[in-house]
């Protein structure tokens, strides 16, 4: 009878070892497959950037606006939202590093890099887009 206990302990902790095995399988598809759909919505989001910048030269003589704030404020606006004043969207903050009427970049980075996705894109005059894996500092 003494025994009994000890087959128990040992029981319950194979059962939590599995138990925690799995869970954490299942937890890491979950961001895996979050952070794909975060990186792919902030892919289109900054191409749908630069076409709107792209359309505001077109509109004013080759000229790109020196304020994000332009585009949405326009009649009709070139955009829905000012997405570079937004603190995050979906897992990525967006920003731009230049912004002068001779010419733009912009980037989408992960807000936690490895959580909220794995790549940092930028796009530059001309819709020029391009990505780079994200640093684990930022």
């Amino acid at each position: 009878m003494e025994g009994h206990g000890a087959k128990s302990f040992v029981t319950i902790m194979i059962v939590i070892a599995v138990s925690s095995l799995v869970i954490r399988t299942v937890v890491g598809a979950l961001i895996n497959m979050n952070m794909g759909q975060n990186e792919s919505n902030a892919e289109g989001t900054l191409k749908l950037i630069a076409a709107s910048l792209e359309n505001y030269a077109n509109d004013h003589r080759e000229k790109y606006p020196s304020d994000f704030s332009a585009l949405t404020q326009s009649k009709p606006p070139y955009l829905d939202k000012n997405y570079v004043t937004l603190s995050s969207l979906k897992g990525y903050l967006y920003g731009c590093s230049r912004l002068e009427p001779s010419g733009y970049n912009c980037f989408a980075r992960p807000t936690h890099c490895g959580l909220t996705g794995r790549t940092t894109y930028s796009v530059t005059t001309g819709s020029q887009l391009a990505s780079e894996g994200c640093q684990k500092s930022e």
